[in-house]
């Protein structure tokens, strides 16, 4: 368990810019008193081990970010928000203790598709409600959704869709795609055809594909396979360390100097700074959030908090899973109870201004709706990581599956 830091997250500066005021009022919530419920509490659960666990750091900075704000403008329901943190390499098993034993009030978090597919069935039978901050299958708010489920950030569909948008006004007509095996990977791949042959005709996709295991090392062979495939593009979902390792291999292979590369999650914080000037330039990422836009004063601030008390750029994770705090506190808020289906009716249809832009959750499905960023690699002299230049923004309504498409049924 990650208790230690449920407070104060992995910055040592965090406490000590709130103030002795607020600190007292912090570990004063911080009793463990699950008795007379003091305090609300969200167990939170990410990567938080293991090679992606960059992306559960980020999403714990978010998180603590949203946590003080929340605490300092009087907590929810009248009481202080505690949260506690939990790897998700078992998120059943997790989910269920964080319920039954730790109290908790909501559920928050996941990034594996994989672990969101399998926790979602399980959740009606918790009867707490689980915002999704992270994985992206369309499962999730898809067949296997459910009522106590929400998702607060892009899913898989909506960008691969808006990457389908930009590669469907360029003229590759010949593709092939690397991909981690497991669900994300084979439904990345999927939806980009769908997306594309619906914007693009003559398109062909080809039967050379590159599938690695997810965390696998050695990209050689998989490279090799890319340059073979006779493809004249590249759709990519690898993600996170997966990412960084096929792009340090891939540039030694002079892959991206043979093809375009449109890399799904390539604008991902925790890829960028850590490949720096090997991420090669012009290429075509895309991501679910990006610090740069939109230029709106609710995002200046998020992004001045987040430098201000981490000393870095906010990550999508760190976004998403900021916001999802945000929602769930505004929702038992306005609710006026933590009664799940008073929550759970609050959130359904709620509008919230993010960090990311406006942001809807739909009422049918629980997905949320809202804009999907994508650009161009490019160097800046101002940033030792490559930005986005240009900044493509697709509008989420044009890139969002009906309700009856999504095989949603609440």
């Amino acid at each position: 368990m990650y208790r230690s830091k449920q407070f104060w997250g992995s910055r040592r500066t965090f406490l000590q810019q709130l103030g002795w005021a607020t600190m007292g009022f912090l570990i004063a919530c911080n009793s463990n008193n699950t008795q007379d419920k003091q305090s609300v509490r969200v167990g939170a659960m990410y990567l938080l081990t293991g090679g992606f666990a960059t992306y559960g750091e980020f999403a714990r900075d978010g998180i603590n970010l949203a946590l003080a704000e929340i605490n300092q403008a009087g907590g929810i329901n009248g009481k202080p928000l505690e949260v506690i943190f939990e790897d998700e390499s078992d998120p059943m098993q997790t989910a269920r203790r964080l319920v039954l034993q730790e109290k908790v009030d909501f559920l928050l978090g996941i990034d594996s598709s994989g672990n969101g597919e399998a926790l979602v069935a399980a959740i009606p039978e918790l009867e707490k409600i689980l915002m999704v901050t992270h994985a992206a299958s369309p499962k999730v708010t898809g067949e296997l959704c459910n009522r106590f489920v929400f998702r607060c950030s892009i899913n898989s569909p909506q960008n691969s869709a808006a990457g389908a948008e930009i590669a469907a006004t360029e003229g590759y007509q010949k593709w092939t795609t690397i991909g981690p095996d497991y669900a994300f990977g084979r439904q990345s791949w999927e939806l980009f055809q769908q997306a594309l042959q619906e914007r693009k005709e003559g398109v062909k996709f080809l039967a050379k594909t590159a599938f690695p295991k997810l965390g696998a090392q050695d990209y050689n062979s998989f490279i090799t396979t890319l340059q073979d495939s006779g493809a004249e593009a590249i759709w990519c979902s690898l993600w996170g360390n997966d990412l960084i390792n096929f792009v340090r291999q891939a540039n030694s292979f002079g892959l991206f100097k043979q093809f375009p590369v449109y890399m799904e999650l390539g604008a991902a914080m925790e890829v960028l700074t850590a490949l720096g000037e090997q991420m090669p330039i012009g290429q075509w990422v895309g991501t679910r959030y990006w610090w740069q836009t939109p230029d709106t004063e609710v995002n200046r601030n998020f992004v001045a908090q987040f430098r201000q008390q981490y000393q870095s750029y906010p990550s999508y994770n760190a976004q998403n899973a900021y916001v999802g705090l945000k929602l769930l506190a505004l929702a038992a808020n306005t609710a006026g109870t933590m009664e799940t289906t008073a929550v759970i009716e609050a959130l359904e249809g709620l509008e919230y201004e993010a960090p990311m832009g406006k942001l809807v959750l739909r009422q049918s499905d629980h997905q949320a709706i809202a804009n999907v960023t994508w650009g161009k690699t490019a160097a800046s002299p101002d940033y030792n990581f490559r930005i986005l230049e240009p900044i493509v923004v697709v509008e989420g309504d044009s890139i969002t599956r009906s309700p009856q498409a999504t095989g949603c049924k609440l």
